[in-house]
């Protein structure tokens, strides 16, 4: 079972430098690495031409975002299984060989995520994916090991290999052939929570999205766009409605209602804790959301939607209000 892994980079020289040692130090030879270079103008390129002639860089002549980006630079590779990983992930010793014995045994199975700790305070969860991902009735997005913002410490609470709802795209096992039968990443999102939109449609064809704890690997988290950014705010709310809209199989229109006056809450909220720009972020993102409405309409109803997507109502009240 061959495996290709897959950074996309823009700009990213100092995190490439920074990272790329445990990745070379770590994966055997008979694996392929490929950095798809989303059009930077730093010395990223340049850097890993003249330092690793292992890896195979595929270059393209803009930013096309992380949906589109790698859409695009993985019609050049035809690896049987492909890693997706962040240029600020830390991998460690032995860590595929597990994930694609787990391949191997579970054909059903499309995706799957090790854990994911926290490169800065070593015996945390990372925040983006921890152990796991699931969603909220409103598309909120949580894991095992991160309820909402408290990060939990690593105790081996979660080792076990598991069903999990999404896969974090820091690093992101699929299979290439699945992944191109679902057409990728929805390149709608442009970047954030596509990996969930596509975890969503996968299941929606019967296959398995798995969590392998034999695995891990540290991740620096948000080294690209950090929570500060307003335009991540902006991403994170717009795509959210973006997923619901598509794939959800509740009434929308009650479900868009209620998603509304939960956000309306939290705006406000944000608009004292983080400031107006942040707060702003949001309505853009709702005038994002119905600029496209017709397109993701379009969607919902040519596509399947097999799966109740949530457990838990809302993982906000959860946090505030019961303590999960």
């Amino acid at each position: 079972m061959n495996l290709g892994i897959v950074i996309l980079n823009w700009n990213g020289e100092e995190l490439l430098k920074q990272f790329l040692p445990s990745l070379i130090n770590f994966t055997p030879i008979k694996h392929n690495i490929y950095i798809i270079d989303n059009g930077s103008n730093d010395n990223s390129i340049g850097f890993v031409e003249n330092n690793y002639k292992r890896i195979k860089v595929i270059k393209l002549d803009t930013n096309y975002g992380y949906a589109k980006g790698y859409n695009i630079g993985l019609k050049n590779i035809n690896d049987e299984i492909l890693c997706l990983l962040n240029n600020d992930v830390e991998v460690t010793e032995n860590w595929t060989e597990n994930i694609l014995k787990q391949f191997e045994l579970e054909p059903k199975t499309a995706i799957i995520q090790p854990k994911l700790k926290n490169y800065y305070e070593k015996s945390e969860f990372d925040y983006a994916g921890a152990a796991g991902g699931y969603l909220d009735k409103y598309g909120y997005p949580y894991c095992d090991g991160r309820n909402y913002k408290k990060i939990e410490k690593d105790l081996g609470q979660y080792d076990k290999i598991k069903d999990i709802f999404w896969a974090c795209g820091a690093c992101f096992f699929v299979r290439k052939k699945i992944f191109e039968d679902h057409n990728g990443f929805d390149e709608i999102f442009w970047a954030h929570m596509e990996e969930i939109d596509l975890c969503w449609r996968i299941q929606n064809s019967s296959y398995k999205i798995r969590y392998n704890n034999t695995t891990e690997v540290f991740h620096a988290n948000a080294s690209t766009l950090n929570q500060n950014n307003p335009r991540k705010t902006f991403l994170n709310y717009r795509n959210k409605l973006f997923m619901i809209t598509k794939n959800s199989q509740n009434n929308l229109f009650f479900l868009l209602i209620e998603k509304i006056f939960i956000d309306a809450l939290i705006s406000i909220f944000i608009l004292f804790s983080k400031g107006f720009n942040h707060f702003f972020a949001i309505i853009k993102a709702y005038f994002s959301f119905y600029k496209h409405l017709n397109l993701l309409l379009e969607f919902r109803k040519n596509e399947k939607r097999e799966i109740k997507h949530y457990k838990i109502r809302s993982i906000i009240c959860e946090y505030l209000f019961y303590k999960r």
